[in-house]
């Protein structure tokens, strides 16, 4: 006979073995919770570090798009530096005599009402001006009515293939240096050449000084070496400061008034009041 234990001992025996499986299946809920926690903490980790390596990246560019803007200004700030500075200083003139104390002008004459006059031996207005109200501005003069102030400017270079306007402009210099200001110019604009053309020769300007009584030898010289060149530049520059962007131009006291010998008798009739 069996003993009265025995399926005790393997009923026991054989309920052992189910608690044994169920331990471990019990654990696996933690241990998948660690391994999920584990894993998100990972996620999070690498997002943390694309984030970073991303704002990195744009720091990065904002620097190099920063340095590169600095470069470019820097670059253009040096090529207008090379541009400005090449370009013919006017500060660095002598103005001929008669000239006003900013070098500006030449002054005929001593009268209380001021007319200045912008004009280029090329414009062709300008020397109908010259022909239509010459003889008014000398007359205005000799009665002691007025002081001329001339500017005589090289806008017109262009006009001609011989810088015209800039040549004769600074022969004017050579002619106001010893006081003849006045009569040359008005030997110029009789002898005036035509826009586009070549203009007059250096030998044509000096034989037109020499006709209205300037030595050969000290007007000549000056004339061949540009003595005055830089003092044209400097005389165009000023008046193109001074907005003047048309010749013939006319102030008296510095009000524009139209290029005739009737509104420049009225205007200084009106300015003697």
């Amino acid at each position: 006979m069996s003993s009265p234990r025995g399926p005790g001992r393997q009923g026991g025996s054989g309920r052992r073995p189910d608690k044994a499986q169920q331990g471990p299946q019990k654990a696996q809920g933690p241990q998948k919770a660690q391994k999920g926690q584990k894993a998100a903490q990972k996620k999070s980790s690498a997002r943390v570090v694309r984030e970073q390596l991303a704002r990195e990246r744009r720091r990065r560019r904002t620097i190099w798009t920063s340095l590169i803007a600095v470069a470019v200004l820097v670059i253009a700030g040096l090529i207008g530096w090379s541009v400005f500075a090449s370009q013919p200083s006017t500060s660095d003139f002598t103005a001929p005599a008669n000239a006003t104390a900013d070098g500006n002008a030449i002054v005929v004459g001593t009268g209380p009402v001021t007319i200045d006059i912008y004009e280029d031996f090329i414009c062709p207005f300008c020397g109908q001006f010259e022909k239509s109200t010459g003889a008014t501005l000398d007359q205005l003069v000799s009665e002691n009515k007025v002081k001329l102030q001339f500017h005589p400017v090289a806008y017109l270079d262009r006009a001609s293939s011989t810088n015209y306007s800039t040549r004769s402009s600074a022969a004017s210099g050579c002619a106001a240096d010893e006081g003849k200001y006045r009569e040359y110019a008005e030997a110029l604009f009789n002898r005036q050449p035509a826009e586009g053309s070549a203009g007059l020769s250096d030998d044509e300007l000096i034989s037109i000084g020499t006709s209205v009584g300037l030595d050969g030898g000290t007007f000549g010289s000056c004339v061949r070496d540009g003595t005055f060149k830089p003092w044209t530049a400097h005389v165009t520059e000023a008046a193109s400061r001074a907005n003047i962007n048309s010749t013939p131009t006319v102030l008296v006291n510095g009000k524009g008034v139209n290029p005739n010998a009737d509104a420049l008798n009225a205007a200084v009739a009106a300015a003697t009041k």
